[in-house]
């Protein structure tokens, strides 16, 4: 195999380990939260949009939550807090009994 192919390999390795974590996780949090940079799973969510010269940006504030980025180590984070000029989605999660 070359290196190329290796790199691909393992790419696709880590990335079925995350989508498997991500199952894993789900019914722990209450919101999805999309920006055009990351996607999140969060327990609190807080967006405030702001508005300066004739553009807005949006202040995203989460907290309890984990972070979709195959390359970080860590992916549980007690806050994160975003700022962006893109669009922002947050959606509710249904609750899981149990």
């Amino acid at each position: 195999m070359s290196a190329e192919e290796d790199l691909d390999q393992f790419e696709a390795e880590v990335e079925l380990a995350l989508y498997q974590e991500y199952r894993a996780v789900l019914a722990m949090f209450k919101y999805v939260v999309e920006t055009e940079r990351r996607f999140y799973l969060a327990n609190d969510v807080r967006v405030v949009p702001h508005g300066e010269g004739g553009a807005t940006y949006f202040e995203v504030e989460l907290g309890d939550a984990w972070v979709w980025d195959m390359y970080r180590p860590a992916r549980f984070v007690s806050s994160v807090r975003v700022v962006t000029y893109k669009d922002v989605n947050v959606e509710s999660l249904p609750e899981v009994d149990g």
